[in-house]
Order: structure tokens, then sequence, then C-alpha cells
């Protein structure tokens, strides 16, 4: 990961992004990483058509990490108002995975929710059942709430997610 750079995604990068989201999410690629969600969901996380959506939505950002001209991870950040951002699909492509990239990420997440939609505060959700990763969150400043958030898609046995926020200011 010797070049790597952080930019806004554009509808061109996606079908080349889109299976480095499914990677690091799911399935049995996502086990070479430590961040997937694979022993607990299955079948995709996203599609082309949801990315496309995000592109195009004003008060949405998809920021792209590059090796060379190589798609490496992803992070979104959304303008929710009232001075609050919300960051999600935090990826990073499996195999390159606990070498300081999702760090990167986050920073560049959290400068763009601040110049970008002025927000003061960002929020995030985990799979409440994912310790070890609100303990990454934690040790990068975010704390949880008392709040807790059903998952979006019906899964049985439900899943619960954990809210963390962290003070942009």
């Amino acid at each position: 990961m010797s070049d790597v750079t952080i930019r806004l995604a554009a509808t061109a990068d996606l079908p080349r992004l889109h299976p480095i989201i499914e990677r690091a999410y799911r399935g049995e690629s996502a086990r070479a990483g430590w961040t997937h969600e694979a022993d607990l969901l299955d079948g995709t996380r996203t599609d082309i058509a949801t990315l496309e959506a995000l592109v195009a939505n004003p008060r949405e950002r998809l920021l792209m990490a590059s090796d060379g001209d190589a798609p490496i991870g992803c992070v979104q950040v959304s303008d929710r108002g009232d001075g609050i951002a919300y960051l999600g699909l935090l990826c990073v492509e499996p195999t390159l995975q606990a070498a300081g990239l999702g760090k990167r990420l986050i920073a560049a997440a959290e400068r763009l929710a601040r110049e970008s939609f002025g927000a003061a505060t960002i929020e995030m959700t985990v799979i409440e059942n994912r310790a070890e990763l609100i303990a990454y969150y934690e040790r990068r400043g975010y704390v949880r709430t008392p709040e807790r958030r059903e998952l979006p898609i019906d899964v049985t046995p439900p899943l619960y997610m954990t809210v963390l926020v962290k003070s942009l200011g």
C-alpha cells in the first residue's frame, strides 16, 4: 500500500469498488479479515444501484481508498442535519486489514463531515455482537450510547445495533 489515495468515489468507480465491499463484509472471502459479518449474516451487503443512489445524493458522500488505480476500501458519510453526520460502510479489502487504512478512512470521513456538512458530531452503528469492532471504534474516540437500533434487515434471530458517537469539535 505504497501509493494510497482517498477521494470521493464516482459512479464509474462503483463496479470495481462493489466487490471489495462484498468481500469485506460477507462470504468466505471476508474471513481473511477481522471486521466481517460473515458469521452473522449471509447474502449481499449492498448492490450497485444502492451505491449509485448514494453517490448521486447531495447529503451523502462515499470516499474511496485506492492503491494506485485499484480500489481497496471505502467509507460513507451522511448528513443527518442539525450538526450530525453518520459514518457507515467502512471497509477495507480483507487481506489488507490491520495495516492502518481503516484509521485513515475514519479520519478522512470525520474531516469531510466537518468541512462538507458542518457536523459537530458523528455517529455510527455496529452490530452489538461485534465487541472487538466496538472496541476498535472506542479506541478512536467513539463512545457507546444507551441507544440500540434494530438491524435494518430481517434476520432470525433478530440482531441489534449499538449506537456510537464522537464529538468533532
